[in-house]
């Protein structure tokens, strides 16, 4: 069992930053893969990012690729979301889920946080 609790959202003008943590309970962290996904109202979860065991490998969707960088801290169960040049097209709740598998569709994550908003004013 991993329980997620992300943090970090919040309201920012276009082209600002924000930084996203997801904190991990147990002692197994190491042993998933992390992903990132969204949700704006209206519209279906999106895969973000997705980060592999031990870090060394990352996978971004196209429309973050360059801005958006994630990482992660094994030591302190921690995977962040560094978020740049945000865009209002980016305004969503945000998501962090654990997986065993390094995919971008959401069903194979088992696990995941309860979201937190991101807000990108024009």
């Amino acid at each position: 069992q991993v329980q997620l609790v992300e943090s970090g959202g919040g309201l920012v003008q276009t082209g600002g930053s924000l930084i996203l943590s997801c904190a991990a309970s147990g002692r197994t962290f190491s042993s998933y893969v992390m992903g990132w996904f969204r949700q704006a109202p209206g519209k279906e979860r999106e895969f973000v990012a997705a980060i592999s065991w031990s870090g060394a490998r990352t996978y971004y969707a196209d429309s973050v690729k360059g801005r958006f960088t994630a990482s992660r801290d094994n030591a302190k169960n921690t995977v962040l979301l560094q978020m740049n040049s945000l865009k209002p097209e980016d305004t969503a709740v945000y998501y962090c889920a654990a997986s065993t598998s390094f995919k971008r569709e959401y069903r194979v994550y088992d696990y995941w946080g309860q979201g937190t908003q991101v807000t990108v004013s024009l």
